[in-house]
């Protein structure tokens, strides 16, 4: 799949450092996740340099702290890495393949709802206000050549105002915060938005190998202790533990502890 050059015009709107940042990390976020051969880093693309108008782009919608549509456009090494995936006997579609990249992306840009993927044309997605990120393989000084297709694009298109370093809370005589302007405003057009909420026993990594020779009856070693709490995950981001419970023959569970935000956000 070969790049396309647009006019000179076509620029990302965001310019700020801080944005770029911020940007820069939801791309390296996304990258680490990107089905492919190798690992994959992340490089803003050369001016006017976008992925062919007519692809396939994966998107996600993000409503949060930072409201954005982030794509991933899959190139043939990505494409090829999950066909592989395929023929190994664990079939999966393209969408399903990259979602865990775009949500990594996603909560790098901060707290949100992210809304379910699709598949949308490039043209759709990629305009004059979007950054566009190239995903390469090393060595690093390929990824910034225009004639290189590279495995993947990554794409973040801002809704409504640039990113800002959040302000501060201004402290009352009181010491007691007073909300910002707007504050609880912005929050209330999020209280209907579904979000799915998981708990979580445990975690097990294991090689390709061991997960494609599973079969009924196999006994999978978890992180953790039998008694220990159960994670409570929304969007994959901690936010309380709890102790599975028994409700009408159902399960469920008993929140024991609400995670502080700093230790809910190193998950």
């Amino acid at each position: 799949m070969s790049p396309v050059k647009n006019s000179p015009s076509q620029k990302s709107a965001v310019q700020s450092a801080d944005s770029l940042a911020l940007l820069q990390a939801a791309a390296d976020a996304a990258a680490a996740l990107v089905p492919a051969t190798s690992p994959l880093s992340a490089t803003p693309a050369p001016p006017g340099v976008v992925p062919p108008p007519d692809a396939t782009a994966v998107v996600v919608s993000v409503v949060g702290a930072v409201s954005a549509e982030l794509a991933l456009v899959a190139a043939d090494a990505v494409v090829e890495a999950v066909e592989a995936g395929a023929a190994a006997g664990a079939p999966i579609a393209l969408t399903d393949a990259l979602t865990p990249a775009l949500s990594a992306a996603a909560d790098a840009l901060g707290p949100g709802a992210v809304e379910p993927a699709r598949t949308e044309q490039v043209a759709d997605v990629v305009g004059a206000d979007t950054q566009v990120f190239q995903l390469h393989a090393a060595p690093a000084e390929d990824a910034a050549s225009p004639e290189g297709t590279g495995a993947a694009w990554f794409t973040v298109r801002l809704r409504g105002q640039q990113v800002k370093t959040p302000e501060p809370e201004q402290p009352t005589a009181q010491g007691v915060p007073t909300p910002r302007r707007g504050q609880g405003a912005s929050i209330t057009v999020l209280y209907d938005v579904e979000m799915t909420l998981t708990a979580e026993l445990g975690r097990t990594r294991l090689p390709l190998r061991q997960v494609l020779d599973l079969a009924p009856g196999a006994v999978l070693e978890l992180d953790r202790t039998a008694g220990s709490p159960a994670d409570v995950m929304v969007n994959g981001r901690l936010i309380a533990r709890g102790e599975i419970v028994v409700v009408d023959e159902d399960y469920g569970l008993r929140v024991t502890e609400i995670v502080a935000g700093s230790e809910g956000q190193g998950q």
